[in-house]
């Protein structure tokens, strides 16, 4: 299993620290910057790898870089520390944008991403509890993720620790009934403690939710099943953080964060060959110029 860096762990906790004391404003620089620079390793990774899901996982960075370095109560240095939050990303398929944001926080070295779906190595194309620190349950097959972060979160309240559960899903992801189940069990039982979040880039695999199995209303559809909405564009930092705060209404908080399949790249966003495409040697050099003018 891989270690944390202890170097980097002390990077994140001045991140960490920086971010905190930092005015609203610079919040959204620090953040952004962060972003940046996961996009660019997200790159170098999926090129390397030759494999990945890279326009999921640009949908997802801005989500991921915030909740690390502005909102989990975590220590990459006890990954398995009793009274941290939890986080779940449910569409693991995303293992590039998750294994790059644990990494820059210190949970295992940076150097490994390069080992990214390599033979024997620890950061496999789904992630794995078993292997990677950080890594709350194995992902991969779509609806397991959620019903996990419910257990999570109810775990925390039995034990009282005060720890929130946050899980992050796929919109295509949400066709998937165990997801609705996981929801009303949440709701029955009062976890405000729970965050779920919806990375709506409206894509799946082969074509667009819409098409496929429609979601909308999503938001009114979550609300009925007894969530706290909160509607957002999912590359706003600012709007990010303020819909990551508690819950008001004693009710799980359900997160549609509208999101842009490819963000930050242009030949990539909003196109549905980018869910599982790898860039050729070219598109490699356009994006790493577009992100570094970013």
């Amino acid at each position: 299993m891989l270690a944390c860096d202890e170097a980097r762990t002390a990077s994140w906790r001045d991140a960490r620290a920086r971010f905190e004391k930092a005015t609203p404003e610079e919040q959204v620089e620090l953040l952004a910057e962060q972003a940046r620079l996961t996009r660019l390793d997200v790159l170098e990774t999926i090129s390397g790898a030759n494999l990945g899901h890279i326009g999921g996982d640009y949908s997802v960075t801005d989500l991921l870089t915030t909740l690390y370095f502005g909102v989990l109560n975590v220590d990459p240095a006890q990954p398995r520390w009793d009274e941290r939050d939890f986080f779940v990303l449910s569409k693991g398929h995303c293992a590039a944008a998750l294994y790059t944001t644990l990494s820059h926080a210190g949970f295992f070295p940076r150097e490994e991403l390069p080992t990214f779906a390599q033979p024997l190595s620890d950061l496999n194309g789904h992630p794995n509890r078993n292997k990677v620190p950080g890594v709350e349950t194995n992902t991969g097959p779509l609806g397991h993720g959620l019903p996990v972060a419910v257990g999570c979160a109810y775990g925390a309240r039995l034990r009282g620790t005060g720890a929130r559960a946050f899980a992050i899903m796929g919109d295509g992801e949400m066709q998937e009934g165990s997801n609705w189940e996981a929801i009303m069990s949440a709701a029955q039982l009062g976890l405000d403690n729970l965050t779920l979040v919806v990375d709506r880039n409206r894509l799946q695999q082969g074509a667009r939710t819409e098409e496929t199995n429609a979601l909308d209303p999503l938001d009114e559809k979550l609300a009925a099943f007894g969530c706290e909405v909160r509607v957002i564009d999912g590359h706003d930092f600012t709007q990010i953080l303020a819909a990551l705060a508690p819950s008001t209404t004693g009710k799980p908080v359900a997160i549609v964060a509208n999101t842009v399949k490819g963000k930050g790249v242009s030949f990539m966003e909003d196109r549905v060959e980018w869910h599982h495409k790898v860039p050729s040697a070219e598109q490699v050099e356009q994006a790493r110029q577009e992100l570094a003018g970013a």
